[in-house]
């Protein structure tokens, strides 16, 4: 067993996301959104080294030493997988892991719109999920993806920086690929694909322009593309997408897009006030023609207004999702008004309105 188990024991023990080592500083966990000191002597720089280097395959070390920061995954049977990223400070080698639950939650128990798991049924086009770091967002994947593998007959490809849920092929045949071990890069892996008979592919990230163009390729001629992206909102995300081709590219590549989408969620998580735990509010776009149409002509800005006439469909907007959390009682105002998209909306609702400039 090494050293470091004992703190993904602790973690695990307590519910927490996230495990901070960093030296110069005791460990600390992330519990319910909150950072949490553990109580335990500072860290030595040396100490912590050795102690991460314990778990660390020699390729993944290398890299660090070289580079300053490595991704990889690490994993406790019968406990958990946990996604590691170590990198230099100030004051020298800092850790922080990401717990990643062995047991997939279903879309049931994960409180998901029914709208959500039917992404899986989809013979073809790209499927997105946004959100900012630590919103869920490859928990959400893992739901659909087995439901997907459930469900189907495919091949199911995932390619991941590192490979997070481990999904045990059942009526599909799934395979993992890792950036960094089973492949150089995430366009690198794409180009691969197109060659591997996938039916679905799951892109851990979106990341650079040769990522997001191969995937809507794959989507256009096709395959169902997963895939994530840091944005807030649904719009935000299609303009994100062709923010990132040159200007002269992007008619183009509005008019694939347009053809190839099939559904955007942005989600959020929020700390439970009525018992502990998390829950998430999700922004919902389903692509029908009309949407599409908007992509096609830009008009992203009458996205929104399509969203709340659309709700037969399934979609929702974010701050309809938060609402409804806020009405039932299960998270703050507080919270609410700060992850929200139109402030202005959640404003009335606190007790001493935060003052922020920026809204002037």
């Amino acid at each position: 067993m090494a050293k470091i188990d004992a703190f993904f024991k602790l973690m695990n023990d307590q519910g927490a996301s996230d495990l901070h080592l960093v030296s110069g500083q005791p460990p600390a966990i992330r519990l319910r959104g909150d950072m949490e000191r553990i109580k335990y002597k500072v860290l030595d720089n040396d100490d912590l080294k050795a102690m991460l280097y314990e778990i660390a395959p020699e390729d993944k070390v290398k890299v660090f030493e070289e580079t300053g920061d490595v991704d990889f995954g690490y994993e406790i049977p019968g406990l958990a997988r946990y996604r590691a990223n170590f990198f230099m400070q100030k004051y020298g080698c800092a850790a922080v892991f990401r717990e990643i639950p062995s047991t997939i939650l279903t879309a049931e128990q994960l409180g998901l719109p029914a709208v959500v798991p039917r992404f899986a049924s989809l013979p073809r086009g790209l499927v997105l999920v946004t959100g900012p770091t630590g919103s869920g967002k490859s928990t959400t994947l893992a739901a659909i993806i087995d439901v997907a593998n459930k469900e189907r007959k495919d091949h199911i490809l995932t390619i991941e920086d590192p490979i997070e849920f481990v999904h045990t092929s059942q009526n599909c045949i799934v395979n993992h690929r890792e950036v960094g071990t089973h492949t150089k890069t995430f366009s690198a892996a794409l180009k691969g694909a197109l060659r591997e008979d996938p039916d679905i592919i799951l892109v851990g990230e979106m990341r650079d322009l040769e990522t997001i163009s191969l995937a809507i390729e794959a989507a256009s001629t096709g395959h169902l593309v997963f895939g994530t992206l840091h944005t807030t909102s649904a719009a935000k995300t299609v303009d994100r997408i062709i923010e990132v081709f040159p200007t002269s590219a992007q008619a183009q590549i509005r008019s694939t897009l347009a053809d190839g989408i099939r559904g955007i969620m942005a989600q959020n998580l929020f700390k439970r006030v009525d018992k502990k735990g998390r829950c998430c509010a999700l922004e919902i776009l389903v692509a029908t023609p009309a949407v599409r149409n908007l992509i096609r002509e830009n008009k992203t800005f009458q996205i929104g207004s399509m969203m709340q006439t659309g709700k037969k469909f399934g979609m929702q907007l974010l701050d309809d999702a938060i609402m409804e959390l806020l009405e039932k009682r299960w998270i703050s105002a507080e919270d609410a008004y700060m992850k929200s998209n139109e402030k202005s909306r959640f404003r009335p609702l606190l007790k001493k309105p935060p003052t922020d400039f920026t809204d002037a």
